[in-house]
């Protein structure tokens, strides 16, 4: 395992030197220095780290708290586009009662970024491998996976291929479940447009292509992340962080197009072959009640597998990025839920709502069967 606790300035080179489709300087030193800030806004005392994968030669950046604790650790996989910054309204919370455990994804973040595979099936492979990797050097023996979008995916597949090292799989708004529809009438005809145009471009192309431009689209498209961090900070960081998340090598982003087709929608999705997930691993779905993301897909899963825990929660008011549209409800949740976990005997998971007999929550049932609980804040 090597360890590092940053890049200096010397080491990488400015993107802006190849022209001025690149003039905005931005390094591994630059997204360094920014999520430094980023974890200096919280109380928890942190080690971080570069997990060197052996096998694969590659490195995973990775940050840890109470590692000191014996209960079973809580390991949290981020999204497209992001990194271990972003869970910064959750980790206090989510750290004073076990191990937490957070790494930027192989291709995003301060990760080493490799040549991903074309074809899909391979670069799902080389994703679930390196979190194999990384769990076999840092000698955890079972772990809670918590993932988020396309995290849910690759942390999905990684239960797929190696069942007997998970207690619970956590699935926040999940991508790459649902399959793409095949009534194309049903997509508008200008998004079919924009779909053909963008599609032989990586996602987030026009924010290394903007140039100087670059940090002020991400600050335009996405305003709503000032709001959503502005308990840590009153500033630009967070949009800083997400433009030098994005402004390096494209790796995690080549990947991720490998995997999807068609704006987004997985080659191979994960409805397909839950059923195949060992009966054993209890699964729990988190959704916004104000996400793009179906929850309709999650209730399927329940369908699938009848013979295992499948529960379905949705906090009220949030969007896609449920941990940090609503972090203290989002925080409640799962906190409750791993209390439950942890009042469990080994592969005997729960059979009711974690949240179930919870006195004082605030909450309120939905007509749905399955009762998932609604979370406001």
């Amino acid at each position: 395992m090597a360890s590092n606790d940053g890049t200096s300035l010397a080491e990488a080179a400015s993107v802006g030197r190849q022209g001025w489709f690149h003039w905005v300087s931005s390094s591994m030193a630059h997204l360094a220095e920014v999520e430094r800030r980023i974890m200096q806004s919280l109380k928890s005392k942190l080690v971080s780290q570069f997990v060197f994968l052996p096998r694969s030669q590659n490195r995973l950046w990775t940050i840890s708290a109470n590692s000191g604790n014996d209960r079973t650790p809580l390991v949290m996989i981020h999204g497209m586009a992001g990194g271990v910054g972003l869970w910064a309204q959750n980790i206090d919370s989510l750290c004073t009662k076990r191990p937490l455990h957070a790494f930027d994804l192989l291709g995003f973040g301060r990760s080493s970024r490799p040549k991903f595979s074309k074809k899909a099936e391979l670069a799902e492979n080389e994703f679930v491998e390196s979190v194999e990797e990384w769990r076999r050097e840092m000698q955890l023996d079972k772990m809670v996976l918590l993932g988020h979008s396309l995290g849910a995916f690759i942390a999905s597949s990684y239960a797929l291929k190696y069942p007997e090292r998970i207690k619970h799989l956590i699935l926040v708004d999940p991508w790459g479940f649902e399959e793409k529809p095949t009534d194309n009438e049903s997509i508008p005809r200008w998004a079919r447009v924009i779909i053909t145009l963008v599609q032989p471009f990586n996602p987030l192309a026009i924010v290394r292509a903007a140039g100087p431009w670059g940090p002020g689209l991400v600050k335009k498209f996405r305003p709503d992340l000032k709001k959503k961090f502005s308990d840590l900070f009153d500033d630009d960081t967070i949009f800083e962080y997400i433009y030098h998340c994005n402004a390096q090598k494209p790796s995690g982003e080549t990947a991720f197009k490998a995997l999807s087709m068609s704006f987004g929608w997985a080659k191979h999705p994960m409805i397909q072959r839950v059923g195949q997930i060992h009966k054993s691993i209890p699964m729990t779905f988190i959704h916004g009640s104000e996400s793009w993301i179906s929850q309709d897909t999650s209730y399927r899963v329940k369908y699938i597998r009848k013979d295992s825990f499948v529960d379905v929660q949705v906090i009220d008011g949030a969007g896609h990025h449920v941990y940090a549209d609503e972090p203290h409800a989002f925080n409640y949740l799962v906190d409750k839920l791993l209390d439950n976990l942890d009042s469990t005997k080994e592969n005997e998971p729960s059979q009711s709502s974690p949240l179930a007999d919870q006195e004082g929550l605030p909450c309120r049932k939905t007509e749905l069967e399955s009762v998932p609980i609604t979370l406001s804040t």
